[in-house]
């Protein structure tokens, strides 16, 4: 529990309520000082994103019509040098799965990759932007901003209004950019939370990567858009915490200054962490997971969402992240996510484990 004196150490500028002021160890013009050069920093980095972000989108612009992958590798580009600007350091745990992709790699057999994040802030998408060459999944909202809507569409970043009218049609749409070369990340909690946990995840986000399967006399019509045999995408889970901030363990009241959520206003919020001299944010690659395997869409959601869980756990307790296995294990899945037959099979097996393990304690 935090505890405040009942008076403060040192005198508070003249107009500062008592009740909201910092306290702090320091004298005043030192406390003054410091702020003064977190501002004078923040106004820099700034600028330098008000420069970076209009001339590399730009360029990225006229890479659109070039056939190839360069639009992707210059996409990373962009936001590597944005988070440099930012002073923000990224660490990598764990391999990732899958290339820069384009046409030519689906035509040799490469299959596409779905990467499955948690979702704290809007600092993720340079984020993930710098570490993997995808295209982003985001709501139809950002779509109509006046300047991020620019330049998510310079972007190619994909947009859905997860309404029932048009889920066919955004269905198709992802389906066809992984068939044609891109890879994907999905925010599949459907919107970003304060960091202290990992949100349920929507199965209907794993859609595309586990198409249902027609019966029988269906018209194939229904899914107009369907991967080629073996080529069905891959969906590697990512655990992403910010982790440090000057060099020191975020603590729960610290990660406000990264989490973007709610109705919290992005300008404050971007103007605040800029005043920061460095931070850090931990990413750990999981171990794929192969749609084929799992019996239904509930059952790979839960599976990705428990990697993507237990990866932040140990980030947010400062342990070291453990690599999920991207192995199919029924074992670790709840019964209901099973199909009638595995879920009988695995209830008989507990309740006779359940029987020996109470004849042991008797002897």
């Amino acid at each position: 529990m935090r505890t405040k004196p009942d008076q403060p150490t040192q005198p508070l500028p003249l107009g500062t309520p008592a009740t909201t002021a910092p306290i702090s160890p320091l004298p005043t013009w030192v406390d003054v000082l410091f702020r003064r050069a977190g501002e004078a920093r923040s106004a820099l980095r700034l600028a330098g994103l008000l420069v970076w972000v209009p001339l590399s989108v730009g360029f990225e612009a006229c890479l659109l019509p070039v056939p190839g992958t360069a639009k992707i590798r210059w996409t990373r580009v962009i936001w590597g040098v944005l988070c440099r600007i930012i002073g923000l350091h990224i660490t990598v745990k764990g391999k990732r799965v899958g290339t820069v992709g384009g046409i030519k790699a689906r035509k040799r057999g490469e299959r596409p990759v779905i990467y499955i994040s948690n979702h704290m802030s809007w600092l993720d998408v340079p984020v993930l932007g710098t570490l993997l060459p995808s295209v982003f999944v985001a709501k139809g909202d950002i779509e109509k901003w006046p300047v991020m809507g620019l330049v998510s569409h310079i972007g190619r970043t994909i947009f859905v209004s997860r309404q029932r009218s048009t889920t066919g049609r955004e269905r198709d749409l992802m389906i066809q950019r992984m068939v044609e070369g891109d890879n994907l990340v999905l925010f599949p909690e459907g919107t970003s939370s304060d960091g202290s946990r990992v949100l349920p995840f929507m199965s209907a986000f794993f859609a595309i990567a586990k198409l249902p399967k027609l019966k029988e006399g269906m018209d194939k019509s229904l899914l107009p858009v369907t991967y080629a045999p073996g080529m069905a995408p891959l969906i590697q889970p990512v655990s992403l915490v910010y982790n440090q901030l000057e060099g020191l363990p975020i603590s729960r009241f610290r990660r406000p200054i990264f989490s973007w959520y709610g109705d919290m206003d992005l300008g404050p919020h971007v103007w605040q962490l800029l005043q920061w001299k460095r931070s850090r944010v931990t990413v750990v690659l999981h171990e794929p997971l192969d749609p084929d395997l799992f019996p239904s869409r509930k059952a790979l959601a839960q599976a990705a969402w428990k990697a993507v869980a237990d990866g932040c756990a140990d980030l947010r307790q400062n342990r070291e992240p453990r690599i999920q296995p991207g192995r199919f294990n029924p074992a670790s899945l709840p019964a209901n996510f099973l199909p009638a037959h595995i879920k009988k099979t695995k209830l008989r097996l507990d309740r006779t484990t359940s029987f020996f393990a109470s004849l042991r304690k008797r002897t």
